[in-house]
Formats: C-alpha cells, structure tokens, sequence
C-alpha cells in the first residue's frame, strides 16, 4: 500500500518544485509590468511611458538599420574590451602572484590606479588615441581589467602549496604547474572577476560612447535624451538590460562548463 503511494508522491514533488522556480522566475517580473501599466495609464508624468508605448518604440527604433548601425559596433566594442581584460589580467596577474618581490613593489601602484575612476581617463584617452573604436575599447579596459586582475592574483597567491610541491615531486615543468595545477586552482576567483567585470564593461561601454562617439547605444540614448525622445530613451535603457542579461546568462553556461570540477567537489563535500 505505502510503495504506490511513495511512487507516485516523487512526480507530483518534482512538479511542484518545476512550478515553484518557474513562478519565482517569471512572477516578479510579470507582478512589475502589471504594476508599470497600471501607473502609467494613471499617470500624468509624460516622461513615465507605459510597456505598450515602449514595446512600439523598441520595434520601431532598434529592429532595423540601427541594430546593425548602432548595436552591433556597440557589441563588438564590448566583447573586444572584455577579452581584452580577460586576457591582460589573467595574465598579469599570474606574474604577480607568483612572484612575491614583485607583488609587494606594486601593491601600492596597483592599489592607485584602480581608485582612478576610468570615465575621467576618456578625455586622455581621446587626445591619446583620437575618438576611435580602439579609446573606446581602452577605455572598457581600463575599467574591467581590474576585477579579474585582483581575483586572479588572490587566486594564485592561495594555490595550495601541498599540491604544488606534490607537482614539483612529480617533476611537473613550470609550464605543467601552471596549467594543471595553478590555473585550476585560481579559476574560481578568475570566474568570480570576469562576473564582475561583465557589469564594469558595460557601463563603461555606453559612457564612452556618450562622451565621444557618433554612433552606438550610449550616443543613441544620450541623442534620444536631449531631443526629449522619450520611449525611445526607455527602448535604449530596455535594449541595454536585455544584453546585460544575455552575457550574464552565456557566462554562466560558460562558467558552469569550466568551474565543472569545482561545483562537483562542493556537492561531494555537502552530502
């Protein structure tokens, strides 16, 4: 009598637990829009436009030549910059936490550049590299390199020593040591700084286009705010949380993919 029961109680907890992320996914979400359209019939602010106004907008505005005019150089710029950081800091950052002197010399250096707030680096930039793609890019990196560089160097300087000296004993070359052993060791923290980063990119994407560029998202929204176009300032602002969501959304496949080994580990020492 209990083996049925218990069979057929598993489904309908399975369902019920589908249900439950799907409604803690979708219901917020769905409880704000209702909540927006209402305020904005209600409403008599004309810079408060309602979910049909701004969906209109959207289409109209960014479903034609100013995808490819406009989102995809903003795009590339993005992805460019973010590689960039990625790559510098990964690597600078092994150097340095591998070599103690060194750390300790530019410690003080590190810590005073990266309390620069890189929107004040893009005059310099401009009169260094001109109002090209490449400042803009510079300037994406001078902003989210510093996040995976400081995860990256803390990463590599908590690399466990037994496992290190357990791979020179094993006569690991240097190269080996640092693919097998202090680069899957760091990974975690690296992961943590690229997260972050993604965010820092991407403000930093539309500010540099704000201030110099003829083109791209961050130029569209400010030419759009000073022309008191304002469903299609919303569009932009909706546009740029869609891209946010969707790099958040890629990074985390792709983080799943490479931190594999490690939520696997976690889960062993839960049960």
């Amino acid at each position: 009598m209990t083996a049925p029961g218990v069979g057929g109680a598993g489904p309908r907890s399975l369902g019920v637990r589908v249900a439950e992320n799907v409604l803690f996914a979708v219901g917020l979400p769905v409880l704000t829009i209702g909540l927006w359209a209402v305020w904005s019939t209600r409403s008599t602010n004309r810079f408060l436009v309602g979910p049909h106004t701004l969906l209109d907008a959207f289409r109209q505005t960014w479903i034609g030549p100013a995808f490819v005019h406009d989102v995809l150089p903003s795009v590339y710029r993005l992805l460019a910059g973010l590689f960039a950081s990625v790559l510098l800091g990964v690597a600078t950052g092994v150097i340095i936490g591998r070599l103690r002197p060194l750390r300790e010399i530019l410690e003080p250096l590190l810590e005073f550049f990266r309390a620069i707030p890189p929107p004040v680096l893009i005059p310099v930039a401009m009169l260094l590299l001109g109002i090209t793609d490449t400042m803009k890019v510079v300037v994406i990196v001078s902003g989210a390199i510093w996040p995976i560089l400081l995860n990256t160097i803390e990463g590599v300087r908590a690399t466990d020593s037994v496992m290190m000296e357990t791979a020179r004993s094993f006569r690991f070359s240097r190269w080996d040591r640092l693919w097998l052993v202090i680069l899957p060791a760091a990974s975690p923290r690296i992961m943590t700084g690229v997260r972050q980063a993604l965010s820092v990119a991407l403000i930093l994407m539309v500010i540099s286009e704000m201030f110099a560029s003829s083109a791209g998202l961050g130029y569209r929204i400010a030419y759009f705010q000073r022309n008191y176009l304002i469903a299609e300032m919303w569009s932009g602002i909706l546009l740029l949380g869609l891209i946010g969501v969707f790099l958040a959304v890629a990074f985390g496949v792709v983080e799943r993919r490479v931190l594999r080994w490690y939520h696997g580990m976690k889960e062993v020492t839960r049960g």
